[in-house]
């Protein structure tokens, strides 16, 4: 199986999201030795913003081509200004193709990817979750829920952290709890 995990924050070795997904990845590839890891930095080497040229000829995009040629895909992202980062928002531009990860019928959009397993790490922080005043605000794990859903992946997993601007002592336990979780992290049978 092959395993392709990003990174997307900006904040280097102060990241939760980098901690937490490489967890998860290992936990994944703890339980199975034969996963091959593809790692991409996309802050460290951001891809530029989608131009024509890109969803104009799928057969040139290199994002695309790896995605679809993956089985796990894991994800750390922080939550910048309600959304995702940016730089992952450049590389989902990059993937969410129309005939290649959904197509359009007459029925409706139907997700062509639905085949892979989504694991993303997600932090956050203020508190953004179901019930929360802020809730209404939180656009990164409801984007990505709607746009993997989309491209036909429609139970990803979500390793949250949120509350981490709180202070130094909610943050230290939203990380360690969300550290725990990542270490359960397992592919279904």
């Amino acid at each position: 199986m092959k395993l392709l995990h990003l990174d997307s924050s900006i904040l280097g070795d102060n990241s939760a999201t980098r901690a937490i997904s490489a967890a998860i990845v290992s936990a994944l590839t703890g339980a199975d030795a034969s996963i091959e890891v593809t790692y991409r930095d996309l802050a460290a080497a951001p891809l530029p913003h989608l131009t024509l040229d890109v969803l104009g000829a799928p057969e040139n995009n290199a994002e695309l081509a790896e995605f679809l040629d993956t089985d796990i895909l894991v994800i750390g992202a922080g939550m910048y200004n309600f959304t995702i980062p940016t730089q992952l928002k450049a590389w989902i531009d990059r993937i969410a193709i129309a005939g290649k990860t959904f197509r359009y019928t007459a029925e409706g959009p139907e997700g062509l990817a639905g085949d892979k397993k989504v694991f993303v790490a997600l932090a956050r922080g203020g508190y953004y979750g179901e019930g929360q005043p802020a809730a209404a605000v939180e656009h990164a794990e409801s984007y990505l829920r709607a746009v993997l859903g989309f491209m036909g992946i429609t139970n990803p997993t979500f390793v949250l952290a949120e509350g981490l601007a709180i202070d130094a002592d909610t943050r230290e336990k939203a990380v360690a709890a969300a550290l725990a979780q990542a270490a359960t992290i397992a592919i279904p049978a």
